[in-house]
């Protein structure tokens, strides 16, 4: 039986995951923590990692980027492995989840959802096809109007995509209001949406001389991300320091069920 402490516990993706949870017969969750306070289904939930003493084999994380340098100091000092997919880290928090991965093992993803992933391998193929052919690379994310970060974690990963295949020649551009200027063909640009309860959609479009390709990844409730959440706990679950991605776990072999 895997132990999980559900970081972020009494939010809309901490209440998706303790569900999705309750139905894995080899997963239990021994302990919530969310600065919010509140109630979980099953376990207690504490304000603070600082008052949580239950023994986990991982924790898995959605909370907010303030919550997260505690969270890492906690996963280190006790080495319990930790899913991290709390988006918005700075640059600083991104080298300080590297030096921590020294010491455990940490799955860090800006999307949990394995059609994103599978988007990502897909975004490397065209760019390597298109970009050197004159087509320019765009991205635009829409998420709910309570989403705190813009772009997304998501919409940066798809950058990543593209730029790695074409050997980081490429910079990001989130804004052109106050620019007059024709668009750099080196530049991939990013737009945010906001509004509603749209859960997440992102589009990345290669437009060229009389013709624009197209993908679009629509993602319709919370639960894809879950489900990979708890994927991603049951592949780090016991793992060796390091830092992963979801990459490690799509191409992690299937055990018997």
């Amino acid at each position: 039986m895997i132990s999980v402490i559900l970081h972020g516990a009494c939010g809309h993706m901490g209440h998706a995951v303790a569900a999705l949870c309750a139905q894995e017969p080899d997963m239990t969750i021994v302990a919530g923590v969310d600065a919010r306070g509140g109630e979980g289904e099953t376990f207690p939930v504490y304000r603070s990692l600082s008052e949580c003493t239950e023994e986990a084999d991982v924790i898995i994380d959605f909370s907010t980027a303030g919550a997260v340098d505690e969270l890492i100091a906690y996963g280190a000092e006790r080495m319990i492995p930790i899913v991290l997919c709390t988006t918005g880290l700075t640059d600083v928090q991104v080298q300080n989840v590297k030096e921590a991965s020294e010491q455990v093992a940490i799955l860090r993803s800006g999307n949990m959802s394995l059609g994103i992933n599978l988007l990502m391998r897909l975004l490397k193929q065209a760019a390597e096809t298109l970009c050197p052919n004159g087509f320019d690379p765009e991205i635009v994310e829409m998420h709910h109007n309570r989403k705190l970060d813009a772009p997304s974690g998501t919409a940066l990963m798809l950058a990543d995509s593209i730029n790695a295949a074409m050997q980081g020649q490429y910079s990001y551009t989130f804004d052109r209001h106050e620019r007059r200027a024709k668009r750099d063909p080196k530049e991939i640009g990013i737009s945010s949406l906001r509004g509603g309860t749209v859960v997440g959609v992102h589009d990345v479009l290669f437009a060229g001389q009389d013709e624009v390709i197209e993908f679009r990844h629509t993602a319709y409730s919370r639960a894809v991300f879950a489900k990979g959440a708890v994927a991603a706990a049951r592949f780090l679950a016991g793992r060796a320091p390091g830092l992963y991605d979801m990459s490690d776990v799509i191409g992690a072999p299937r055990t018997e069920e």
